[in-house]
């Protein structure tokens, strides 16, 4: 067999259930976010059509960690394959070694890094900041129609709202009763002949903006009542959902110019150590891919017998212990404990170099410690589980 063909059969070995898996582990972490976006959308009386866009912008935020567990997986299911049916036994018998079959899989994973990087530095914030602001426009659009006349209306934390008329075409509010207890050492009563609901894009907040009325407070320290007439009054309000929309704008929704801007002009340390940690995290997830390549193939290889279930829990918990390490270097590095630069490559050096251990050992035919030794633990602790107790 020419390395040739050779090459098109690994690759197409690896495709279909990185494929699969990528498709699944999308899935499941979307469902994840699902029941509250729909309990949201529900409240407001959203139409299914801008739901689903809402889940659309969500779908991109996950790839930088699902490419590279789906690549992950599609090694180990292909590689642990070749193994148990000593097709891997074949290709060396035949003069083709271990890395004839590295080199199609680097050049995937190199693919597969280039994939990563564009989602973290241009997809996944631009998907973030798509999100915040779809929230935000469904807020804005529906916040005024879910104000019914009649009824006594208590969307807004702290406040109650009864308007006696409403016109649906102005979007105009008559007769208001407004009860505001946010304050609580000061509980306000308001009345207005006329309200409209007035949303700022930029700001991103919402006001309630009443004509010709009166205030009334009695502060509950004193015993002084007070009665403010009005001939214009603003009130900031905010339900749930326009508080998941107003929310300052986070470092992983700027784009990298974005985020290299602010870092110039960042003065406080906390928010230098901030934005160095979120430009180095869409560097290192970008390179997950590779290194974890470098594990997989051995492993793939060396797990053999073990079924495609020990494929998919040997890709979890590989992927677990990288992410586990990531997640550590980036809480060291957002607190400014250790450099960005240096603690946030550590998960990925580690990798690379115990991938390369992984590889040489395989190469030279030498068995892996790891493997062997948890099996063994695992018949010892079945063993203690099982063995009767001593009266």
């Amino acid at each position: 067999m020419s390395q040739y063909r050779t090459h098109r059969y690994i690759l197409r070995e690896i495709a279909p259930p990185t494929l699969l898996s990528l498709l699944i582990f999308s899935f499941v972490l979307l469902m994840g976010r699902i029941p509250r976006v729909t309990e949201m959308v529900i409240s407001q009386g959203v139409p299914v059509v801008e739901m689903m866009q809402l889940f659309g912008y969500l779908l991109p935020t996950f790839f930088s960690i699902t490419l590279p567990l789906a690549f992950l997986l599609g090694i180990l299911l292909a590689f642990g394959r070749l193994s148990a049916e000593s097709e891997f036994v074949a290709l060396k018998a035949s003069g083709i070694g271990l890395y004839t079959l590295i080199k199609p899989v680097f050049f995937l994973a190199v693919l597969f890094v280039l994939l990563t990087g564009w989602v973290t530095i241009v997809v996944e914030p631009a998907s973030k900041a798509a999100f915040r602001g779809k929230l935000y426009q469904l807020a804005a659009s529906h916040l005024g129609v879910n104000i019914k006349a009649g009824v006594f209306n208590d969307q807004v934390d702290g406040i109650v709202l009864y308007a006696r008329g409403r016109d649906p075409q102005q979007g105009v509010l008559q007769d208001l009763f407004i009860s505001d207890a946010r304050a609580a050492a000061t509980p306000t009563t308001i009345t207005a002949q006329q309200g409209r609901i007035i949303s700022d894009k930029n700001s991103q907040r919402h006001t309630l903006r009443l004509f010709n009325g009166q205030i009334h407070r009695q502060p509950r320290e004193k015993s002084s009542y007070q009665v403010i007439d009005f001939v214009n009054y603003d009130i900031n309000i905010a339900t749930q959902a326009t508080q998941e929309a107003q929310h300052r704008r986070r470092h992983s929704e700027l784009s990298w110019s974005e985020l290299n801007r602010a870092l110039d002009s960042a003065k406080a340390d906390a928010t230098r150590f901030s934005l160095l940690a979120e430009k180095h995290e869409r560097i290192v997830i970008a390179f997950a891919p590779l290194v974890l390549m470098l594990v997989g193939i051995p492993l793939g290889l060396q797990s053999q017998r073990s079924g495609k279930g020990a494929g998919f829990a040997l890709a979890l918990v590989v992927f677990l212990v990288y992410y586990v390490l990531y997640s550590v270097a980036a809480t060291l590095a957002d607190g400014g404990t250790l450099p960005a630069a240096m603690i946030l490559w550590l998960p990925n050096v580690c990798f690379l170099l115990g991938g390369i251990y992984f590889v040489q050992c395989t190469a030279n035919e030498k068995p892996l410690t790891l493997l062997t030794l948890l099996p063994r633990l695992w018949r010892f602790l079945s063993r203690r589980k099982t063995a009767p107790e001593k009266s």
